[in-house]
């Protein structure tokens, strides 16, 4: 007789472990850069600099988060960084040219990002053009206009203190820029994990035939996901404005590949293979503290380039040998 067999506790251990590290490898290894930072690099792990990192990584988060909700719905905005720029500069021009009160310059801005993101989704679900390639195009026509309003200087002069408080103060140690962005991060954990909105999107990103055969309406949810990736990278952009003091034509450049970069780490943690809120996060958090610490060290900035670039492809490809792990 053939013998059968049989799983033994062993066996179920070793696929405990496995599942684990699949879906925990990159926290670890965040944990451990953290640790070895606190270790060899002075003052890295006082209270002072870590409040620094979560200031610096704010932004970062928000444009990243942003880019969570087209990713989860199989889509990609390559304009983030362009309209951060461009709503940094209608907020200030607004403020320091036109004497607009804080709140309708800051509704101005954020709906410049709603319109950009309703005209990229547009001609993705009605015209039918990859959003690879309208997202490049509206981000090239978006800095020519960044430019053409700015003169290619820097916007100052007549901004508000209640303004630049949102960038530059605090409420006791903790920056108020880094409570908006924890807020928003939660905000957005909710919306994502505990409603409709986020149930349909990842099962427009799953399979979008299935969905539309559900009876769910892909369109609409496609158009919310690019509109809402736009509204977060405009937020970003006025919190920026906001702690330079300054609307600048330039001010979002790094925003696009290292929000990326963000979500991409992200999605080899907790769900391997979705791009997810908390993973999103922890990816924002790994750039910072690898931006802070190589910082304090003293590296230039091409090496840190090149630490960054190696970490992500080690943290891709621990994840790659045992999930599939799509962009698009």
């Amino acid at each position: 007789m053939t013998a059968i067999p049989v799983t033994t506790s062993q066996d179920a251990a070793r696929r405990r472990t496995s599942s684990f590290f699949r879906r925990y490898s990159t926290l670890l290894a965040l944990a451990a850069l953290f640790i070895g930072f606190s270790i060899f690099v002075d003052r890295f792990l006082t209270p002072t600099n870590l409040v620094n990192i979560l200031q610096q990584i704010s932004m970062l988060t928000i444009v990243g988060i942003g880019l969570t909700f087209c990713f989860a719905a199989k889509e990609i905005d390559l304009s983030v960084g362009f309209v951060a720029a461009f709503a940094g500069l209608v907020v200030t021009t607004l403020m320091s040219t036109y004497d607009v009160a804080v709140p309708l310059a800051i509704a101005a801005g954020v709906g410049v990002g709603l319109v950009i993101g309703l005209v990229n989704a547009l001609l993705v679900t009605l015209i039918g053009i990859p959003s690879l390639i309208v997202t490049l195009a509206m981000g090239t026509i978006v800095g020519g206009i960044n430019f053409m309003i700015s003169g290619g200087r820097a916007i100052y002069g007549g901004i508000p203190a209640t303004f630049t408080y949102l960038g530059q103060g605090r409420i006791g140690i903790i920056p108020v820029v880094s409570l908006i962005m924890l807020g928003l991060v939660l905000l957005s954990y909710i919306v994502m994990n505990h409603s409709f909105f986020g149930r349909y999107v990842y099962a427009l990103g799953g399979n979008p035939k299935a969905t539309q055969l559900s009876g769910i309406p892909v369109r609409r949810y496609r158009i919310l996901a690019l509109v809402l990736t736009s509204m977060f990278a405009a937020t970003a952009g006025i919190l920026l404005a906001a702690r330079l003091g300054s609307g600048q034509p330039t001010a979002g450049a790094n925003y696009l590949l290292d929000g990326l970069a963000t979500v991409f780490i992200g999605m080899t943690m907790l769900r391997p293979g979705m791009a997810t809120v908390l993973g999103t996060f922890f990816g924002a958090l790994f750039i910072g503290i690898v931006n802070n610490g190589l910082n304090l060290v003293g590296l230039d900035s091409y090496v840190q380039d090149i630490f960054k670039g190696a970490i992500l492809i080690l943290a891709v490809s621990i994840v790659s040998r045992q999930t599939t792990l799509k962009l698009l």
